[in-house]
């Protein structure tokens, strides 16, 4: 700003002082904001407990925003879309008189901080800490109104006590497939882990071996029941990333096998991991979808994730495996076509299948002598299945350590060929007693199905490719069209079965679905399988080896079994120490191997404790939950953030979450969550299964967490580069008009271009939240955001347009307040005829678009009004206080500031929103109609605008002055352009 510009904004400041500035803007917003937080304007009653209070004698309205994750880089002005919208929410519901709980909490462990520890020896908490008080601050002076008393955060000591907690329930419960579900919706429910002892010593559940329980060791039967945990430990592949020092989930890898975070490379490795048993609750996961308020496409994501099907384990024997020492001596596999099993001409298992001997992820790891697969090619061997190798084993170890190196996006790639090589093994279909080779392929992974797939390459292109070039049999089940030959390519299409039978079974002539349930019934009659439905999805991996997490609440005794903790001992705290780093940290290192950092501190893991059988030895579980854990439940929490004897009291569960009267199912959930769709499957997916197992075990009374969701667009913006490709400073670029009339960018005198993405730091396009409160303050800031477009697609910013949202706030502030004296000059006298309808209006026009979430349209009709009323010689206060209400959502601090020089004591939080008394003001305004008769107009009519065409007619034809016009001639043609035409042509 110059010298100059600077006088005389001066200059005009001090002729106006009360003009509604950014500066008197962000006076009044303050101080606004202190006195919501001294008054406790936006805190929310409980029915019982510390927070109870009257008006949980009201209906309630439970909204909440996705659990955010506190950035040491701040807020920029596209974080706050969704909290904003939240807020006007929260603000219109409470002027209806609802009961309002929102807040907000923080998603506080994670990576990020646990790194930074890593490189500055600061301990996470710090860090954390301080980026939360930082984004309280930011959020503080938006003016949302939370209620404060809620907040929490997932690091905090009392939130960790609670998540230890409902693990400990997954953890000491199992899945009764016979269980009635409490919903009434049939079978299949979690059950306290004591109940499957009785049944076990009952003798209703099977032992593995058949042995009774009470032939069964201590250590035996501790084994027996941990394997039906809902939470159990498995030995599991997963992606290994040593340069952070951490087991990633899938979601954290990118398509290139590298880690999101840092770039560093992700090998596969077998790791004891805890596993959350997700897979069980599968079809409940699905089939409850239809009782959620979701966006459609939301529902088909988390379906298509499930992966639902419906198919057979079909079980081959492996004749030759008892003689290289194998862990079995039959494969089992899983199909969706049964009915094809006549033309399986080979078998596929996953690199890590079992019957290998397993796989450590390391390629020199990979020892061809400790493979369970023979030490010579059997008779019979074509030389396309050896891959050039001299034995079966060193094949195997090459292709598994190739395996090693694949991401599973690469595995699972639908337009990249198959590879594989041969195990040196033969399966026997059972159908016909043909010896089928099986083959080893990273295209099968261990977590889909059983690990192990038939192949029927006359149905499938992909498998008829790799027949082709390992030359390997084709035969034909299904009857292709006249025509189509399959030395071309595979047939996937329908037709009748053929070539299928045997002397029990004969599915030649059926369709699809009547041979897949032939072939069932035999396979099962036989012993050979079983209709089994599998899913895409697979169980939760639920460890992470860092620091920075949520300690589990087990202990391992000195014969390797897990035990939970007493409730008593919780909350497990992290212990202090000085190195934050994974004692291995070379970024390069496959063959490193994964230990937490918790590992290091031995005072802490080993322990002596009385579990009730007296005083032994423990191992702390050294690894930590994974981020997942404390954004899984926190909706929960905000119910009853101060109970220390209860998860949530269940009084005030039922009030906020019970299900819906008359909803004829048992959902309920809060009423709103607004948050990104990049949490569409996993977050709200793992949420969705714990609220499950807790609602199953009695401690909530909703089957889902969240009845409606709403997923909101994103901020981007303009970035710009120069002729080098590099980013320059977005807010210092030019624009102008070129000679073509198109725009032209320039920095510094250059020409730069212009590109369209997010806001990020490398982009140099990022504005933050606290620009604006400087620059314009935060109602203008709400205005803007909220005016730009609707809420569920994306926006450009444009700073420039903010000045928009500030003229609307500045005209309604001039239209009370004298911006010279800073008096108040509204008018007492009614408001005119005109006046009143567009008020009615609007107060219908509005209420209708909050209620739907259209909010931009909703400042429109704010800002048609305010300009009605500028454009008056003087404002009625009953159409100004209406104005204020009403934008007050959007607005609050500017509306608070004019209710109070309105005459008002009271905070208009919790002022009814307005509504119409004279339901004559709704009524539709007259519109003249003008009337020819041979182009000549002949009369007027007041007609109501939305009159129909047939009706418009019939009373211009009676009108005087057409009767006169016409003088009885009849009529050849009326032309109607309803309302405010009608052109007669006589005869």
């Amino acid at each position: 700003m110059t010298e100059n510009s600077r006088a005389q904004q001066t200059a005009e400041q001090n002729a106006t002082p009360y003009r509604y500035t950014a500066a008197l803007a962000g006076r009044l917003e303050t101080a606004w904001q202190d006195r919501w937080e001294k008054e406790g304007t936006f805190h929310a009653d409980n029915p019982v407990g510390a927070l109870s209070g009257p008006d949980a004698a009201k209906e309630k309205f439970f909204l909440l925003d996705m659990f955010p994750y506190p950035s040491g880089q701040g807020l920029h002005v596209g974080h706050p879309l969704g909290y904003i919208a939240t807020d006007v929410v929260a603000r219109f519901t409470r002027m209806t008189g609802k009961n309002v709980l929102y807040t907000m909490g923080y998603d506080a462990f994670g990576l990020p901080a646990e790194q930074y520890a890593v490189q500055t020896g600061q301990h996470p908490r710090i860090s954390t800490e301080a980026n939360i008080a930082n984004m309280r601050r930011q959020l503080r002076r938006l003016g949302l109104s939370h209620d404060s008393r809620r907040s929490l955060a997932t690091i905090d000591v009392d939130y960790v006590r609670w998540t230890q907690w409902i693990f400990l329930q997954v953890f000491n419960s199992w899945f009764d497939p016979d269980a009635p579900r409490r919903d009434g919706r049939g079978t299949g429910a979690a059950r306290p882990i004591g109940e499957l002892v009785d049944r076990l010593a009952a003798g209703q559940v099977p032992t593995p071996d058949g042995r009774p329980w009470s032939e069964l060791s201590a250590g035996e039967r501790a084994d027996v029941v941990d394997s039906y945990r809902l939470a159990y430990v498995s030995s599991a592949p997963v992606n290994w990333c040593p340069g952070l020092g951490t087991v990633l989930a899938n979601e954290e890898v990118t398509s290139e096998g590298r880690s999101e975070r840092g770039n560093y490379p992700v090998f596969k490795r077998n790791l004891r991991q805890w596993m959350m048993r997700i897979t069980a609750y599968g079809d409940r996961l699905a089939e409850d979808l239809d009782s959620v308020d979701w966006p459609e496409k939301v529902k088909t994501m988390q379906r298509n994730w499930i992966g639902r099907s419906e198919g057979a384990e079909v079980t081959f024997s492996l004749p030759g495996a008892d003689a290289v020492g194998a862990s079995q001596n039959e494969l089992t596999v899983y199909t969706t076509r049964p009915d094809t099993l006549f033309g399986a001409t080979f078998m596929v298992v996953a690199p890590e299948h079992p019957l290998l001997g397993g796989l450590s992820g390391a390629p020199e790891a990979q020892d061809a002598a400790a493979l369970t697969v023979p030490q010579a090619w059997p008779e019979g061997t074509r030389e396309a299945w050896t891959g050039g190798y001299a034995t079966p084993a060193e094949a195997v170890a090459a292709y598994r350590a190739r395996a090693a190196q694949a991401t599973e996006a690469e595995r699972t790639d639908e337009e990249r060929t198959k590879t594989g090589v041969f195990t040196g093994l033969f399966g026997t279909n059972p159908v016909n007693g043909q010896a089928v080779p099986v083959f080893v392929a990273d295209y099968v992974l261990m977590g889909y199905g059983t690990g192990a797939i038939m192949a029927v390459p006359s149905g499938d292109q992909r498998d008829w490719d790799f027949a082709r070039a390992y030359d390997l049999d084709v035969i034909a089940t299904i009857a292709p069209p006249e025509g189509f030959s399959l030395n071309e390519a595979a047939w996937t299409g329908d037709g009748e079965i053929i070539n299928s039978a045997n002397d029990e079974i004969d599915l030649n002539g059926m369709g699809k679905d009547e041979a897949k349930a032939a072939m069932t019934v035999w396979l099962e009659a036989k012993g050979y399988g079983r209709g089994a439905v599998t899913y895409r999805l697979r169980d939760w991996l639920f460890s992470r080896q860092r620091y920075w997490g949520e300690p589990f609440p087990i202990v391992w005794d000195e014969d390797g079994r897990p035990h939970a903790l007493p409730e008593s001992m919780l909350p497990v705290e992290l212990p202090e120490v000085s190195d934050y780093s994974p004692r291995t940290f070379d970024p390069d290192d496959a063959a490193s191997s994964p230990e937490a950092p918790l590992g290091k501190a031995d005072n802490w893991v080993e322990v002596e404790l009385d579990l009730g059988d007296g005083r032994r030895k423990y191992r702390r579980e050294t690894n930590t939950m994974p981020q997942w854990a404390g954004s899984c439940w926190y909706e929960l929490r905000y119910i009853d953030p101060t109970d220390a004897e209860h998860l949530v009291d269940p009084a005030n569960e039922a009030y906020w979450m019970g299900p819906r009267p008359g909803a004829g199912n048992t959902s309920g959930g809060t009423d709103l969550y607004v948050g990104g769709v990049e949490h569409a499957v996993l977050h709200l997916l793992y949420s969705r299964f714990w609220h499950k197992v807790l609602f199953d075990l009695g401690y909530v009374s909703s089957s889902e967490p969240y009845h409606r969701l709403f997923n909101q667009g994103y901020v981007q913006a303009y970035a710009y580069t120069d002729s080098r490709g590099q980013y320059v400073p977005a807010d210092e670029v030019e624009e102008t008009q070129g000679e073509d009339g198109k725009p032209v960018f320039t920095w510094q005198g250059q020409p730069v271009n212009r590109e369209y993405g997010k806001m990020g730091k490398s982009l140099k396009n990022i504005v933050t939240p606290d620009d604006m409160y400087d620059a314009y303050g935060a109602d203008t800031f709400r205005v803007y955001e909220m005016s730009m477009g609707p809420l569920d697609q994306d926006r450009p910013w444009d700073t420039r347009a903010v000045a928009g949202a500030q003229r609307f706030l500045q005209r309604l502030w001039r239209n009370v307040v004298d911006e010279t004296t800073g008096e108040v000059t509204v008018a007492d006298a009614p408001a005119d005829e005109a006046t009143r309808r567009l008020v009615a209006r609007t107060i219908v026009g509005v209420r209708e678009d909050y209620e739907g979430l259209r909010l931009n349209t909703a400042i429109a009709k704010l800002i048609v009004l305010n300009n009605h009323l500028t454009g008056l010689n003087s404002v009625p206060r009953e159409a100004v206080e209406a104005l204020a209400l009403m934008a007050a959502p959007v607005a609050p601090h500017i509306c608070e500031e004019i209710w109070q020089r309105l005459g008002h004591t009271r905070s208009l939080a919790h002022e009814p929103f307005p509504v119409v008394t004279d339901e004559a003001l709704l009524a539709a305004e007259k519109v003249t109609c003008v009337v020819q008769v041979k182009g000549k107009v002949r009369d007027r009519l007041e007609v109501d605008p939305d009159i129909d065409a047939a009706e418009l007619e019939k009373l211009a034809l009676a009108a005087p002055g057409v009767v006169r016009a016409l003088d009885g001639r009849g009529v050849r043609k009326v032309i109607v352009r309803a309302p405010k035409l009608v052109s007669v042509v006589p005869e």
